[in-house]
């Protein structure tokens, strides 16, 4: 007896046994078995034609018939249906046929059905990666969504906490003139220096809703990076020396060189890790900025004898919100050691720095308040010796001024 007619006398019991072992229900049993007639009919030409390649469009489309539900529930399984059927042409021939004709007939289909199980096996993997794929790209697109709307609500928020701070700034300022009583000067001095510390935040709240929505605008001007880290050592000093804290800025090559950013911004940027310095250097520790001229960037480095930064934390700190151990335990102070914040200097800086081209990034061997292995910040800034606007090019010149 030929493969083909071994078959045939297998067909029939090898259908409705594995549709009634398969499916659930007259109805859906029914359309099973017309799928199952289909399968075996692309068995039967893949054996006569020693192509087992003729099965390939019935587990193509057993392959994309799961349901989001059936895919997400885990529930459907093409390489076990297909092993289930394999088994079950065992069963039925062993039932149905001599024992040579069944061997016979199992040494013609073990080539296919082993053809079936890798190509369902590969089906099923990009059917599931292709879901997993369309399931995080839906996450992501949830997530930008939140952070948006997050974002959008910071910018508004803080714009509606400007006004009635404004309102008791002026109305505090109004009452210091006005009393002459030292005892209630001091306190309303406090009242205003927390206004001042409340509108730093606030400022801080706006400038990264601006950085998240790519809406924050340059003013490029003539920029000497001396001039800018002499000014900010002025501003610094005293914070430093309330804590003996040493700050050394060293002159390297390029801080003398005229480059076109925006001041106010950099001078935010570099205040921000310097302040973060500040904050993370226990008392009489040392903090050295550096640098130098690189092919098309000047390099500033901010390196401070600190309590450092964990391997974990260097990948977070440039994300907004983010503090350094535990809320509980910081101070109330902006330079005070381990004085707490909202978590948005770093990302502000960030985002000031690349607004500018450059880039930012930290290096630091881990964080031990013990051994206080440091932290070194390096900030790289375009060398950009033109300006955009015209006019501002005309009026300060491409080159380099020598000094």
């Amino acid at each position: 007896m030929t493969v083909q007619n071994l078959l045939e006398k297998i067909r029939e019991p090898w259908i409705h046994r594995l549709a009634r072992d398969l499916a659930r229900g007259a109805g859906v049993r029914e359309n099973f078995e017309k799928e199952l007639a289909r399968f075996f009919n692309l068995l039967e030409q893949a054996i006569l034609s020693g192509d087992p390649s003729w099965i390939d469009p019935v587990l193509f489309d057993w392959a994309n018939s799961p349901t989001e539900s059936d895919l997400a529930e885990g529930q459907y399984n093409l390489s076990t249906l297909v092993a289930r059927a394999n088994n079950f042409t065992f069963d039925v021939a062993k039932e149905n046929l001599s024992p040579e004709e069944s061997l016979e007939l199992l040494s013609a289909t073990s080539l296919v059905f082993s053809y079936a199980l890798s190509k369902a096996s590969h089906y099923e993997s990009d059917k599931r990666v292709a879901y997993m794929a369309n399931e995080l790209a839906t996450i992501q697109n949830k997530l930008e969504q939140l952070d948006r709307s997050k974002s959008n609500f910071i910018s508004v928020a803080a714009h509606e906490l400007k006004t009635p701070l404004t309102l008791i700034e002026g109305y505090t300022s109004m009452i210091i003139e006005s009393i002459t009583d030292a005892g209630a000067k001091n306190l309303l001095d406090g009242v205003k220096g927390g206004v001042k510390r409340l509108r730093e935040i606030i400022n801080d709240m706006i400038d990264v809703s601006l950085i998240d929505n790519s809406l924050l605008s340059l003013n490029f001007q003539p920029l000497w990076l001396k001039q800018a880290l002499g000014l900010l050592e002025k501003e610094l000093r005293p914070s430093c020396e309330a804590r003996e804290i040493s700050l050394e800025i060293n002159p390297f090559e390029g801080d003398d060189q005229l480059i076109f950013a925006d001041p106010e911004r950099i001078h935010q940027a570099l205040r921000n890790v310097l302040t973060n310095a500040i904050k993370y250097t226990p008392d009489k520790g040392k903090i050295i900025v550096d640098g130098r001229k690189l092919p098309g960037f000047l390099e500033v480095t901010i390196k401070d004898t600190g309590i450092g930064i964990s391997l974990e934390d260097q990948l977070s700190i440039f994300e907004k919100f983010n503090q350094l151990g535990k809320a509980s335990l910081h101070s109330s102070s902006k330079t005070g050691f381990k004085g707490g914040g909202p978590g948005l200097g770093l990302p502000i800086t960030r985002g000031i720095i690349e607004a500018h081209g450059g880039t930012i990034w930290v290096d630091s061997p881990g964080c031990d308040e013990k051994t206080c292995p440091g932290t070194s910040f390096h900030i790289l800034l375009p060398d950009r010796s033109e300006a955009a606007d015209p006019k501002m090019e005309k009026l300060f010149g491409s080159e380099t001024p020598t000094n």
